[in-house]
């Protein structure tokens, strides 16, 4: 124990040299989308001061950024959205089956006006560092525009893919032409492709998005594809009244349902969670074909043993490469367009609208990255192996350093100084997914061991603020108002969200779930897999439980000082 008074010390002598705060309030939230909007108004409603910044111009976070053409949800409308509010849900009326970004944003800033967030927020604003003075066991946060707040809550809502990335290719200095990331996409101008030669690299979710918008528009569009992915046709179209005005009637249980799927929204009749092999193969063709036809990402759960039973996931793998066949006229693209190397699911699961028909008209080529990779750029397009493309325009949809990224960004310091980017080292881990020892009152919504990707993002949002309160309503019976993960406790979660992991067959494909896309980020399955009603499960037996895993209060800080220093 004398070396944790000595590390608290330690701290002490350190915060005396930081910068005087000019403002003390109860809660800083890092980020105004979705996440730190709902934990803005919970905390501000529980009679807490909040302070939110935000790097973007206005609310959002992703549906801010991603305003490329195409950009919509791959969760129906009615089930992303808010549940907290019942005058908000029946006021809301949404247009379309499957909402596009701006009719999203719109939402988002409809809630921000109608629940009077945004005094709260500063905008255009990127936190750089987050310091926890032990001493005064308080949250010192800096921002880039000089501006410095303390607060002895910090709530990390960065966004699971908020941090872009572009892989260095050679040469892409010399390229003249208009470079462009999904994820910042211009906001202070219209971007015009119409006519131009534009090449696009990389078709998960959004370059499948991008291409489909595109393809009627642009006079060459070039499709380099790393890996072939799999996408479910979406059937989107706009949403009558009669079903808007059932979901509205139906609203409460809709959402108590929703929290006990495993995908956080409502799963149609087709699926099961029988093994595919209980059926005969004429009954498994049915319940392809409904699931096809009902449309969206829930295709995955048509059969229960689709993601643990390579066999059961090939059946319906081949299903979809069926379907890709049908669609596309040239059966050589076709198959180059057929995923090969990873099991359906492994990948985050895409949902399209005439995707794979954009490849029957001329202005769209396929470039397959595995036959011909590119070799560098140069100042008026890029070459691969065997080809020179010139470009008016290259659009990176390559991606981002998915759930740790935008937390990594940001200079975080626990007890004893230590940073969180060093404390993940070999691999992010957090209890719960929420909270990581040695970095008292820091609450990481959706952060790594939580289902957040895998899953309904809304759902998975509230539920981690409503936890957050929980603790911190708890942690408020203390003379010291602290919490924190116990290092064991998350150690044991740690291994058990890798073992639901490895029970499955997600972790046979090289995807951003895992890192892979990142040189040299730790290879860790970050979220949760068992999904959201066993993760809701989990987290009230943990309560009840009287919160096993968390300290509260003065004692806290000492324990989690002697084991993390």
């Amino acid at each position: 124990m004398q070396g944790a008074s000595t590390a608290v010390k330690m701290q002490i002598t350190m915060d005396s040299t930081a910068r005087i705060s000019r403002e003390q309030v109860d809660a800083v939230v890092v980020g105004a989308g979705l996440a730190g909007l709902y934990a803005l108004y919970r905390l501000r409603e529980g009679g807490l001061s909040v302070r939110v910044f935000e790097a973007g111009g206005g609310v959002g976070g992703t549906w801010y950024w991603n305003c490329y053409p195409g950009a919509r949800c791959d969760v129906e409308s009615v089930d992303y959205s808010f549940s907290f509010s019942e005058e908000l849900q029946q006021e809301w009326t949404w247009s379309e089956r499957y909402a596009a970004q701006p009719e999203i944003q719109a939402y988002i800033q409809h809630v921000s006006e109608r629940f009077d967030l945004l005094p709260h927020i500063t905008f255009e604003t990127r936190v750089e560092s987050a310091v926890f003075d032990a001493g005064r066991a308080r949250w010192t946060v800096s921002t880039d525009r000089g501006e410095t707040v303390t607060a002895r809550i910090c709530v990390m809502a960065t966004g699971c893919l908020s941090t872009r990335r572009v892989p260095p290719f050679a040469g892409l200095e010399d390229f003249t032409g208009e470079q462009i990331h999904p994820g910042a996409w211009p906001q202070d101008r219209d971007v015009s492709l119409r006519g131009k030669k534009v090449g696009i690299i990389g078709t998960g979710s959004t370059g499948i998005q991008i291409v489909a918008a595109l393809a009627q528009e642009v006079d060459e569009l070039y499709v380099f594809q790393r890996t072939a992915n799999y996408s479910m046709p979406a059937h989107n179209g706009p949403l009558p009244p009669g079903v808007m005005n059932e979901v509205k009637a139906t609203y409460a249980q809709r959402r108590r349902d929703s929290r006990q799927t495993k995908r956080g929204f409502p799963v149609p009749a087709a699926a099961t969670a029988d093994s595919v092999f209980n059926y005969t193969p004429e009954e498994q063709r049915e319940r392809l074909e409904r699931m096809w036809s009902h449309g969206g990402a829930i295709f995955t759960s048509v059969f229960g043993d689709l993601t643990v039973d390579a066999r059961a996931n090939e059946i319906a793998a081949d299903f979809v490469r069926e379907k890709i066949r049908q669609r596309v006229n040239d059966p050589a693209i076709a198959e180059r367009l057929s995923p090969r190397d990873h099991p359906l699911g492994g990948k985050r699961p895409c949902v399209d609208t005439d995707y794979y028909e954009a490849f029957n008209r001329d202005a769209v080529r396929l470039v397959d990255l595995k036959e011909t990779p590119i070799v560098e750029f140069h100042s008026g397009g890029l070459r691969t192996s065997v080809e020179t493309f010139d470009l008016d325009t290259v659009i990176f949809a390559t991606g981002y350093d998915a759930i740790t990224g935008s937390l990594n960004a940001i200079e975080i310091r626990g007890i004893g100084g230590r940073r969180l980017r060093d404390k993940w080292d070999n691999g992010p881990t957090a209890y719960l997914g929420l909270c990581s020892a040695g970095f008292p009152n820091l609450f990481m919504l959706t952060g790594p061991g939580s289902p957040s990707v895998l899953c309904n993002m809304v759902v998975s949002i509230e539920q981690h603020v409503e936890l957050m309160l929980t603790l911190l309503d708890r942690a408020d019976h203390e003379r010291l108002p602290i919490v924190t993960a116990e290092p064991d406790a998350e150690m044991r979660w740690a291994e058990h969200v890798a073992d639901i992991a490895n029970g499955t067959l997600l972790v046979e494909a090289n995807s951003w779930y895992l890192g892979a896309n990142i040189p040299g980020k730790p290879r860790m399955f970050m979220p949760y897999a068992a999904g959201m009603a066993t993760f809701i499960a989990e987290c009230d037996a943990i309560v009840a439980n009287d919160f096993e895993g968390f300290s509260f209060g003065a004692s806290a800080l000492e324990r989690v000082t002697a084991k993390t220093v």
